[in-house]
């Protein structure tokens, strides 16, 4: 076989295999399964996250049954999430006796970064990260800060992004208060 041959023969190899690639790049494309967004009425979806400060205590929404509950999705350099969280704290100070649960997730920042933050702010309610943004996915967040409202039957009651002022986290806090 000559070597114009064998170069042609190569060549078509390469650009069968090339068209088998793209055209299997734009099958998997057209067939995937596409993420439902999270919508006011959906069933929040259950997750586990360890707490900042105790790493035994694990957060999981089933452990919240019957309660209603404010999570903040948030990071350090978030400004707005900075301002809102004072408030959130004395809300949950108000609120946490009659049946509303505060949880706040960072996004997948260090331990250290995430203690210091909280401690400069001098807020008190639970605090996770989800460091492999998990629940963050599951929640389909993608500004901060952002806040779902769970009621007590576990679905989600409102999706709020943006920052809070205290009035409306004390009204939101008892729209998911339990009856």
């Amino acid at each position: 076989m000559d070597k114009k041959k064998k170069r042609a023969i190569t060549r078509g190899v390469i650009l069968i295999v090339l068209v088998a690639a793209i055209a299997y790049t734009i099958y998997s494309s057209a067939t995937k399964d596409k993420t439902e967004l999270l919508q006011v009425g959906d069933e929040a979806p259950n997750f586990e996250l360890v707490d900042l400060y105790d790493k035994n205590l694990k957060h999981r929404l089933s452990d919240y049954e019957g309660k209603g509950v404010f999570l903040n999705f948030w990071g350090t350099w978030c400004e707005p999430c900075k301002k809102e969280m004072p408030a959130m704290s004395n809300q949950y100070a108000i609120y946490k006796d009659q049946g509303v649960e505060v949880l706040a997730v960072n996004i997948s920042q260090t331990d250290f970064e995430v203690k210091k933050f909280i401690e400069s702010l001098n807020v008190h309610f639970p605090v996770a990260i989800d460091g492999t943004k998990s629940v963050m996915t599951a929640y389909n967040v993608d500004l901060l800060p952002a806040t779902i409202l769970i009621n007590p039957e576990g679905k989600v009651e409102k999706i709020i992004t943006g920052e809070m002022n205290e009035t409306q986290i004390a009204s939101y806090m008892e729209s998911i208060k339990p009856e």
